[in-house]
């Protein structure tokens, strides 16, 4: 057949296809995704992979609105994407009468966060002088070869303030206001007040699958939803206590619980999570706070109902030694870095268990059972740098 081979599937399940894809190294990266006038997304499958993908199976596991197979002659290469851009930059260059530098090309940026029809530019492209000389030109001649609307450009996080707060400068367009879709829950937010995490994609489709029916959850950095929805949404919790101090972030969850529609099954508790007046009423406690939420461990123990226990979900960026700087003798020099990275997890999460029992018996004066229910790698960041998450079970013995 002609084309590239696809999957196509509602766009509200997109992401949850695309990771399932991409775990399997089923997903052929070297193309982008396509969205269909009907609503679909084309999801490019390596062509040595067709023989193994199994529909009927994808359609058990994943219970889709839409799942078949096509060929398609949509999907463009991200090379070819790429190079559009540079020419359309370079045409425009020609027309102002300035020069193409080499330089230029490395400058181009290379991913961006898309959300609806704004794209969010990362902070390591159009540095150089001259894009500011061109400006509104350049702005428009860019958003019109990524088909958005609206372009604005992250410069960093703020250290000045203490919610963490995005520094992002709007381009082109003037409402800063965004809708971003994941797994059929919707987020909105202003990229220039919030954050938004595309890549903890993966451990909100893994909440999303819990059964948290007749549960109360507590979410002790709950930002603009990322994990509150999921529990709501699609894990069933029964209520969900959503703790938050940056007033930004609560806007856009209290706006976001109504559109999902699960606002009566929330409470937002503003301001500092360790100050929170709650206890003795959690099934779950999710911390999902990094570089680490320890300073929140108190805390989730205390929330945790006291006759029956639950589960604590701790987040934490877990940094393996390198290569080099690891002990010959504890390690055999055969081992793969991802198992050596996985002795660290196991290693900090072990710490991690054993620190936990001990405040429970500084809170209640009584000895719990703690035990590792589950290690998850959510992504990672600069080499042997991980952002992981900890299920703990955790009851009185």
């Amino acid at each position: 057949m002609d084309g590239v081979p696809c999957l196509r599937v509602a766009c509200c399940q997109a992401q949850q296809f695309r990771m399932y894809l991409q775990s399997r190294g089923m997903l052929d990266q070297s193309f982008s995704l396509v969205k269909q006038p009907d609503g679909t997304v084309l999801l490019p499958v390596s062509p040595s992979c067709v023989s193994q993908l199994d529909l009927q199976s994808l359609r058990n596991t994943l219970t889709p609105v839409v799942c078949d197979f096509t060929w398609s002659q949509s999907p463009q290469s991200k090379k070819e994407k790429g190079n559009k851009l540079e020419r359309t930059i370079q045409e425009l260059l020609e027309y102002r009468g300035e020069r193409w530098m080499e330089e230029m090309r490395s400058d181009l940026p290379r991913s961006f966060q898309r959300h609806g029809d704004l794209v969010l530019l990362g902070d390591s492209c159009f540095t150089l002088p001259i894009w500011d000389k061109i400006g509104n030109q350049l702005w428009s001649a860019v958003t019109k070869e990524l088909r958005v609307k609206r372009l604005a450009k992250m410069s960093r996080i703020s250290r000045d303030d203490r919610f963490r707060s995005p520094v992002v400068t709007m381009l082109l367009g003037d409402n800063s206001w965004v809708k971003h879709v994941d797994n059929g829950i919707s987020y909105e937010f202003d990229v220039t007040r919030c954050m938004f995490s595309a890549g903890n994609i993966t451990e909100k489709l893994r909440v999303a699958g819990f059964d948290c029916s007749g549960e109360t959850v507590v979410d002790l950095y709950a930002g603009i939803g990322y994990f509150t929805l999921p529990y709501l949404v699609h894990a069933k919790a029964s209520h969900v206590h959503a703790c938050e101090w940056n007033p930004d972030a609560v806007a856009a969850l209290q706006k976001n619980l109504e559109v999902n529609g699960v606002s009566e099954r929330c409470t937002i508790h503003q301001g500092d999570s360790r100050q929170v007046q709650l206890c003795n009423i959690a099934d779950r406690v999710n911390l999902g706070l990094i570089p680490s939420s320890e300073e929140g461990w108190p805390v989730a123990c205390r929330l945790l109902k006291k006759t029956t226990g639950g589960v604590l979900h701790i987040h934490q960026n877990v940094t393996s030694p390198l290569p080099n700087a690891a002990a010959g003798d504890a390690a055999p020099q055969n081992v793969s870095a991802k198992n050596a990275d996985r002795e660290v997890w196991r290693a900090w999460a072990s710490d991690t268990a054993n620190r936990i029992t001990s405040l429970f018996m500084d809170l209640t004066g009584a000895s719990w059972e703690i035990n590792i229910q589950h290690i998850e790698h959510v992504k990672s960041y600069a080499p042997h740098v991980h952002h992981v998450v900890l299920d703990l079970g955790c009851r009185p013995s």
